[in-house]
């Protein structure tokens, strides 16, 4: 059987993976930058021609591929309040794999409507109401939509008793209805959301990054790059029918603009005195910290972890560590080459942004007294419990301090209300395949599976 070609369209380099499916081997990778400004398939082009050259072959049985160029799926969600509809509409968008690049709740307003014009987002989620519930919101912002005209096709999941008069008010523009994202108050029901959302991504979102062409190449899939590694992480964690999964696992991917964290666990409470507050944690969920990144997001960790935990971290002067910081945020290729100041502010950089980042991602315990003593509520997801961290992005891998950075995922005592997890093994993607597994995994699941056990570097506990 001739190799399978796996395709990553990043937004700044296209990572191709040719795989032995009946060896159960990867044959070789190779990456050339995105040429998304000029034409995507020209990058593509260079890519092949590198990983023909290393591997030998120039026929392929299968080629399958996922997409983040070009800012990737771009969401804007808008619900009833932010703790409930407006958070199950970010989770549905999260999920798909997509990037929100804008919340809002309540109703609409003029200068929304100019923002997110601004915004230009692939997709609008528009949701808002539990079934039977106010109608009154998602009605209001359907008209608003509707007065806007948007190029953009809108996906309604809110109140049923709403949803196809939202439909027909929004009538002369791409409109697709799903089940409502919280149809009882605290029930979330987001994954026919989610499927659209990729279908959409498929049909359409294909044309508007300019992958129309490379795209017939393609066997069958294309997906979102972040709903690739989602797919990979819940295969890898649960296992398969052939092969068993490593368990529960957080993951973790910092890159130069967003770190992005997902989970494969329950993530409820473990004690019988502890009661869990707001809406249920999807158990496999994704976030993304805009904020957060080594480059392009310098700033954000700085805001965050403050300069003077940089200045610790990383051995270097208060001074010498914010006159760096300053530096990067202008020359954003800059990358250590043996460097030891800039090696130094990296560690300190990527060990921050693990730490927010999963701590964000986590949830929160607090203390409270009831008429029975003492009880503890539990907010977002309990992670303390999973004993798999795995880590990627090139300030993870690209590195001898990998344990330690990804050391900053677990527990803190000086953080004791944050349910992260409590001590884990870490496992490193050096070689960029979780999206390439993921691809694969919707054909061929044990090899997927056999795959990443196999080229993921293993390391033992971390404390």
């Amino acid at each position: 059987m001739k190799p399978i070609l796996l395709i990553d369209f990043g937004s700044t380099y296209t990572k191709l993976t040719a795989v032995d499916v009946e060896e159960e081997r990867i044959l070789g990778t190779a990456q050339s930058y995105t040429t998304v400004e000029t034409d995507i398939n020209h990058g593509l082009e260079k890519g092949l021609a590198l990983l023909r050259e290393r591997i030998g072959f120039s026929e392929f049985e299968k080629t399958y591929a996922c997409s983040s160029a070009a800012g990737g799926l771009r969401m804007v969600t808008c619900g009833l309040v932010p703790e409930l509809t407006g958070e199950a509409a970010k989770l549905a968008s999260l999920g798909a794999g997509a990037k929100a690049v804008g919340i809002y709740a309540f109703q609409l307003t003029e200068d929304d409507l100019e923002e997110i014009r601004a915004l230009k987002p692939d997709i609008f989620l528009l949701v808002g109401g539990t079934d039977g519930g106010n109608t009154e919101c998602i009605l209001h912002n359907a008209r608003v939509l509707a007065s806007m005209k948007p190029e953009f096709p809108i996906v309604v999941a809110g109140n049923r008793t709403a949803a196809r008069e939202c439909q027909r008010i929004l009538e002369g523009l791409e409109v697709h209805v799903c089940p409502n994202v919280m149809p009882k108050f605290g029930v979330l029901n987001i994954e026919p959301t989610q499927n659209k959302i990729r279908e959409i991504f498929l049909n359409r979102i294909v044309q508007a990054k300019g992958l129309s062409r490379a795209a017939e190449l393609l066997s069958d899939i294309m997906m979102p790059t972040p709903a690739a590694v989602l797919q990979a992480m819940e295969l890898l964690a649960q296992g398969c029918e052939e092969e068993k999964g490593i368990g529960d696992l957080v993951a973790v991917d910092v890159g130069g603009a967003t770190t992005d964290v997902y989970s494969i666990a329950d993530g409820m409470p473990e004690h019988m005195n502890t009661v869990f507050k707001g809406l249920p944690e999807p158990y496999a969920k994704r976030t993304v910290e805009g904020d957060i990144g080594m480059r392009y997001s310098i700033g954000g960790i700085v805001e965050a972890a403050g300069i003077d935990k940089i200045s610790r971290l990383s051995g270097l002067t208060k001074a010498r560590a914010t006159e760096l910081v300053e530096e990067l945020k202008v020359d954003t290729e800059r990358i250590p080459n043996g460097d030891p100041e800039l090696e130094a502010l990296d560690f300190a950089l990527a060990s921050s942004a693990v730490e927010e980042a999963v701590t964000r991602h986590a949830g929160t315990i607090s203390e409270t007294y009831t008429m029975m003593g003492k009880t503890f509520v539990q907010e977002g997801k309990n992670l303390t419990g999973v004993h798999q961290i795995v880590v990627t992005g090139g300030s993870l891998i690209h590195t001898k301090n990998t344990e330690k950075i990804a050391s900053h995922a677990l527990f803190s005592p000086q953080a004791p209300q944050s349910l992260r997890p409590k001590k884990a093994d870490v496992w490193v993607d050096r070689t960029y395949i979780l999206a390439a597994m993921g691809l694969l995994s919707s054909y061929y699941p044990g090899t997927a599976l056999r795959i990443m056990k196999k080229e993921l570097e293993y390391h033992g506990y971390s404390e």
